[in-house]
């Protein structure tokens, strides 16, 4: 199939694109994506298909508006029960509270299909912005991100490649020094526990710089323990019997995210176990959480109300199409060594 080049990312494709792509008439074109009209099963799908690969996303606004932006940013999120993501919108509308824009959410639960399908429904409504979470993504949503002529910055992350901006942090490079710390307080037989993997790419990455500054110190992982539900305390001490079980000379528990580590920090107190004695702990996130425990874990500050400001700043600074630029802003966390890692 012979598909038209949009060389003006600024431009957003309209239904001629998606007629030459498919090779059909525009008013057959509209028919199957307005789900109206006597179309045969093939041509329906030759013209959905081309849509998809090009990145074409219908316009929901009709009549006098259909040239023009509505007053809305789409934030993609995967998650409302990871405590780090309602900071992030904090940040996001702290800024945008004076700048006439609204956000508006949408949550994937870690699944790209579903991220797709709720970047689709995002675009469709012709936005002024659009900010997701992470850097990896189905080929159709980065084909409609890419074509939509607004500005995209994806948060979080910094390891990959981005559609237009980004903001967000390292987190190969977090992994990395968690594992320094570890090493050099003593520490040699490591385990690592993790949710949503390995559909948590932030995470994946963590554990692979954790595992490259281990290998350079002659370690690896002696265990692992994944589970692809959300973040709970009660996963956390499950998790951490588990390994426990398995693995009873462990000396420390390096996790995904703080929810699952102070459960594993309230199990190991529940067993009288000796922290950071006998076994270390540490997390990620830096939650405001780990306040009320009963030690402090050590964590990595994931730097998420600035990175949602940042974001938010970038979609306010470029309202006009021919002001987007691509931005790359990294941040930096900071390693906080609370009360469970010796020394």
């Amino acid at each position: 199939m012979s598909r038209p080049l949009n060389t003006d990312p600024r431009r957003p494709l309209t239904l001629r694109d998606v007629s030459e792509a498919s090779g059909v008439s525009e008013m057959t074109v509209s028919r199957v994506l307005r789900n109206r009209g006597d179309v045969s099963g093939t041509t329906r799908e030759r013209v959905l298909e081309a849509a998809r690969s090009l990145g074409y996303v219908p316009n929901k606004i009709a009549g006098a508006l259909a040239s023009q932006r509505v007053n809305l940013v789409g934030v993609v999120i995967p998650s409302l029960s990871n405590l780090v993501f309602p900071e992030v919108l904090t940040g996001i509308s702290n800024v945008l509270v004076d700048t006439g824009l609204q956000p508006v959410m949408g949550v994937t639960n870690y699944l790209p299909d579903r991220e797709e399908q709720v970047i689709y429904e995002m675009l469709s409504w012709r936005p002024s912005g659009l900010i997701v979470a992470g850097l990896e993504h189905t080929g159709a949503a980065r084909a409609m991100m890419a074509q939509s002529g607004i500005p995209i910055v994806e948060i979080m992350d910094i390891d990959g490649e981005a559609v237009d901006s980004a903001v967000g942090i390292s987190h190969r490079r977090a992994g990395r020094q968690m594992a320094e710390a570890i090493i050099t307080a003593g520490y040699r037989k490591i385990a690592f526990l993790g949710t949503q993997m390995p559909n948590d790419h932030r995470a994946r990455k963590r554990m692979e710089g954790f595992e490259e500054a281990l290998s350079l110190a002659g370690l690896k992982l002696v265990d692992r323990e994944f589970y692809s539900g959300g973040s709970a305390l009660l996963k956390g001490r499950e998790m951490t019997a588990a390994v426990l079980a398995r693995q009873p000379d462990v000396d420390f528990l390096y996790y995904s995210n703080d929810m699952i580590g102070a459960g594993g920090l309230l199990y190991c107190l529940d067993k009288g176990i000796d922290v950071p004695g006998k076994v270390g702990l540490a997390g990620f996130n830096g939650v405001d959480l780990l306040d009320g425990l009963p030690r402090r874990l050590a964590t990595m500050d994931a730097c998420r109300m600035e990175i949602g400001r940042k974001a938010a700043e970038i979609i306010a600074s470029q309202r006009s199409p021919a002001e987007v630029g691509a931005r790359r802003v990294e941040l930096f966390p900071t390693l906080q060594r609370g009360d469970t890692i010796r020394g």
